[in-house]
């Protein structure tokens, strides 16, 4: 198995536990309008950017932001 492949079905969350590290860098809590804006900006999957714009309204903290959206930082 390479580093690419997915482990027993589940998604490769590298990219949203990368994107994650970077926004959050400096920040404890961010909105999820700022959240979408900057997923777009990091032109994310579009299946990532569906999440994103799922998730309610309001601030997140890093491991708040990836429980919703199916990553591993925390």
């Amino acid at each position: 198995m390479t580093d690419d492949a997915s482990v027993a079905g589940e998604p490769d969350t590298r990219d949203l536990d990368d994107f994650l590290d970077d926004i959050y860098r400096a920040q404890e809590r961010i909105s999820q309008a700022e959240i979408y804006r900057r997923a777009v900006a990091a032109e994310l999957p579009p299946d990532l950017l569906a999440r994103v714009d799922a998730m309610p309204e309001g601030e997140y903290a890093v491991d708040e932001a990836s429980d919703l959206l199916g990553g591993s930082v925390g």
